[in-house]
């Protein structure tokens, strides 16, 4: 055989792998030992894609039930395999892949309930910052159109038209029945929530915040200016609230003069 040959078989076997049920069987190969293989494979994959996934998004899995999020699991490892060696990095398409699959359209709030799991993993594994608070005297002295503030890299935001958060905290290991019960009436009066996330030491923390700030801190995250961010939030919108919190949590690393 060949090295062209064998490059070829061993890219089909691959593909057949990464996609079951698709291809040819690749040369060489015993069709009834391949077919072991391919079950045992495919088994060992499932565990190992739905121990992925839940690592990343828990509320979806406790919403779902370990069952249909096995299938869930195997079906995006098909449609999305791993291009990393890195299981933990796979599943940023799953928010996309559950917005668009039909047969979940009786559960449209699970794409954004998975949106706010990933944001939380982000949340959970991103840099410390170090604060320099002496940087605020800024905020006194110059056009807020030539100030940046500088959020901590583990600060994000989460806008749905569901009640994420409240679905989010319904779903914990030790979230109790009276959470659930909210979570229902939530989504039955069509509520609306902003999540804001943030790190109390190692400890990601979730949090409602209203929509003005949620688009004032998305705004900051975005990079632009003081100015422009005050501009998106709107008149309702009160910065020294905002402030408070955001010194008091952590959130703000420094403020910044534009040249």
């Amino acid at each position: 055989m060949t090295r062209d040959t064998e490059r070829h078989r061993q890219q089909a076997l691959v593909r057949r792998l990464l996609a079951p049920g698709t291809g040819t069987l690749p040369p060489g190969l015993r069709p009834h030992r391949l077919a072991r293989g391919l079950a045992a494979y495919e088994a060992h994959a499932a565990g190992v894609a739905e121990r992925a996934l839940a690592g990343t998004f828990p509320t979806v899995q406790a919403m779902l039930g370990e069952e249909p999020f096995c299938r869930l699991a195997w079906v995006f490892w098909a449609a999305h395999p791993p291009s990393r060696g890195d299981l933990a990095a796979w599943g940023t398409e799953l928010p996309h892949f559950l917005a668009n699959d039909a047969t979940l359209a009786q559960w449209p709030y699970l794409a954004d309930c998975a949106r706010l799991d990933a944001a939380v993993s982000r949340c959970a594994a991103s840099a410390d910052a170090v604060a320099d608070l002496t940087t605020l005297t800024h905020l006194g002295d110059c056009d807020p159109h030539r100030l940046q503030l500088e959020l901590a890299p583990c600060v994000a935001v989460v806008q749905s038209p569901f009640p994420v958060v409240t679905l989010w905290r319904a779903h914990r290991a030790a979230a109790s029945p009276t959470r659930l019960s909210e979570a229902r009436e939530a989504l039955a009066d069509g509520r609306p929530e902003c999540a804001l996330l943030w790190r109390a030491g190692w400890r990601p923390e979730v949090s409602p915040i209203d929509t003005p700030a949620a688009k004032f801190t998305a705004a900051l995250a975005d990079g632009v200016s003081l100015g422009q961010a005050l501009a998106c939030a709107g008149k309702a919108f009160a910065f020294e609230p905002w402030l408070v919190s955001a010194v008091r949590d952590g959130w703000l690393v420094r403020v910044r003069i534009s040249v």
